[in-house]
């Protein structure tokens, strides 16, 4: 069969845009073209750097990565492209299909933040999601859904029947994993990093609840003296009304302590876990969560949100407390540091948990998808 691939959204350049869906875009075609089978890949792609073996790369003209650009080439010139190339199933990454394609079609549904949380996205990405997100899960043949809390919202806002949907987990790249004291150390030294720090690392956007980490943080300073050589690091790289952020840091006169390196290429991800003394992942909402899993894997204690999404992903291998609860926040941490032997439970639990989730085993998952899908799509046409 032979596949192909809408991956537009695949960027490997320094910044926000190269993270969360483009780390599931990367990811999962190298891992679909190391698969054996008969099975044929092709993808397409607007970054001239990528590559992934056994995967055909079909690299579109600069203007695409324009959002309005990419959105008219998806809907007219793509439906032409596949038919060009011979594709018998067209697989959409990041929530939208090329709605007029007549091939059986496979859409990846990341989450619905656009519909349950529309005030934390800039107007014109919100309607653009919503309109193009609810056509395409329609028109699919079958919807993934990377967490069962997305395939929920699928069924709930959407009204996507349950038997279309199959939930498939992001998996954890290989190179996240524990390291040695020494390396960590020296890497701390060469960042400029404080011995002792807590870590966010995502895109600084308002569904990451960044501001209450940062008054949660604030208000544990104040009751715990003793621990004042705690600071914060929040990396990433700036996604939309991040002002907010940068502003409450002031507000809370923590410029000293609370400190913002801005994105961190992929292969320096885990030296970043490594070095931090916890990770804090206070989202509200989350498809995924990632960025939980690879600290786990990195041997880093886990303390995050209560989004459903994290729940699942982490088990019971994270502290946990409620999102939108600063108090419980600032309980959290006094609880992991004030047990000493906790944070080692943690770590324990989290390495465990990250057996969980491979790229290998999204990328089997993903072809029984297609199997399915071309099955369901083949059934439809003789109808």
């Amino acid at each position: 069969m032979h596949i192909a691939i809408n991956a537009q959204l695949l960027n490997t350049e320094e910044s926000y845009r190269g993270a969360g869906v483009s780390n599931y875009s990367q990811n999962l075609l190298t891992a679909l073209g190391a698969e054996p089978g008969d099975q044929r890949f092709s993808a397409f792609v607007a970054d001239p750097i990528f590559s992934a073996p056994n995967v055909t790369l079909h690299c579109s003209r600069g203007f695409v990565a324009r959002p309005l650009a990419r959105i008219v080439w998806e809907q007219t010139i793509l439906p032409w492209a596949l038919k060009r190339i011979g594709a018998e199933l067209v697989h959409g990454l990041v929530n939208v299909l090329p709605l007029a394609a007549k091939l059986p079609s496979v859409v990846t549904v990341h989450d619905l933040s656009f519909v349950r949380m529309p005030e934390k996205l800039p107007p014109a990405k919100r309607l653009y999601l919503t309109r193009l997100c609810a056509a395409s899960v329609s028109k699919a043949d079958r919807v993934i859904a990377v967490s069962q809390q997305t395939a929920n919202d699928l069924m709930t806002c959407f009204g996507v029947r349950a038997r279309k949907i199959e939930v498939v987990y992001n998996g954890v790249a290989p190179h996240f994993l524990p390291g040695v004291s020494a390396e960590t150390e020296a890497f701390r030294t060469s960042q400029g990093l404080p011995e002792r720090f807590l870590l966010y690392l995502g895109t600084l956007e308002p569904r990451k609840n960044l501001a209450r980490l940062i008054d949660g943080y604030a208000l544990w300073r104040e009751k715990n003296p003793a621990l004042q050589d705690v600071e914060l690091v929040l990396a990433g790289g700036k996604g939309w009304y991040y002002d907010e952020i940068f502003r409450r840091v002031q507000e809370r006169k923590l410029e000293q302590v609370v400190h913002f390196p801005g994105f961190v290429p992929s292969p320096e991800l885990p030296h970043w876990y490594r070095a931090a003394e916890a990770f804090v992942y206070p989202s509200l909402f989350e498809g995924f969560g990632l960025p939980v899993i690879e600290a786990m894997a990195c041997g880093t204690p886990v303390i995050c949100s209560d989004a459903a999404s994290l729940l699942e992903i982490a088990g019971d291998a994270a502290l946990t407390f409620p999102a939108e609860d600063t108090d419980a926040l600032v309980r959290a941490l006094e609880t992991f540091f004030g047990q000493p032997e906790l944070a080692e439970e943690l770590t324990q639990r989290g390495l465990k948990r990250r057996h969980r989730f491979s790229w290998q085993e999204t990328a089997q998952q993903t072809i029984e998808v297609y199997s399915a899908a071309s099955r369901a799509g083949l059934r439809n046409t003789f109808q």
